[in-house]
């Protein structure tokens, strides 16, 4: 009987030991973890390389100037504000209020228009060809440009193709592109 008490007081006494180890490694990883957020917090965010975007050689401005987020928050393009202008991918990007320009920052591959702002459907054909800002779709949570009205028109029939055929085409395409 006093070998049973002194086993169950072992094992309590492990139980104990293992639940403190478990509390200290706990610990010592929310430590860690917290340390390097932290770190992370001060850090500038570093976006993957942004595809080489459409802009005017006059003025610097990504898509004439305007917004990339009223797109989606207003349904149209809106033209920005020089007060309200960030540097992403190379060229200055216009928003028409504070708020559409700290969603682009906080995640401008969400808002800048896919291929940077290059037609999809020119791509598929394997040519490099700006599109217009007044000439737009937005499919699968992006926004598309286009050159001409019967380039959106085709791709709005299709989106889903023409996606995946201008995706194949753009590597080859990109490298194209004079800066």
């Amino acid at each position: 009987l006093e070998s049973a008490t002194q086993a169950g007081n072992m094992t309590a006494a492990r139980q104990e030991r293992k639940s403190r180890l478990l509390w200290a490694g706990s610990r010592a990883f929310l430590w860690v973890s917290a340390l390097l957020l932290a770190m992370a917090w001060g850090q500038p965010k570093v976006a993957k390389a942004a595809d080489p975007a459409v802009f005017n050689r006059n003025t610097g401005l990504a898509i004439d100037g305007y917004d990339p987020v009223s797109y989606f928050v207003d349904g149209k393009p809106r033209l920005g504000r020089s007060d309200f202008e960030v540097r992403y991918g190379g060229a200055g990007w216009r928003f028409v209020n504070e708020g559409n320009m700290a969603a682009f920052e906080a995640d401008p591959e969400v808002y800048a228009p896919r291929f940077g702002g290059h037609d999809p459907v020119a791509i598929q054909r394997g040519v490099v060809t700006p599109g217009h800002p007044s000439l737009w779709v937005i499919a699968d949570h992006h926004l598309y440009l286009f050159f001409t009205e019967a380039a959106r028109n085709a791709f709005a029939d299709d989106p889903e193709s023409g996606i995946e055929a201008a995706e194949r085409h753009w590597p080859e395409v990109r490298r194209t592109i004079v800066r």
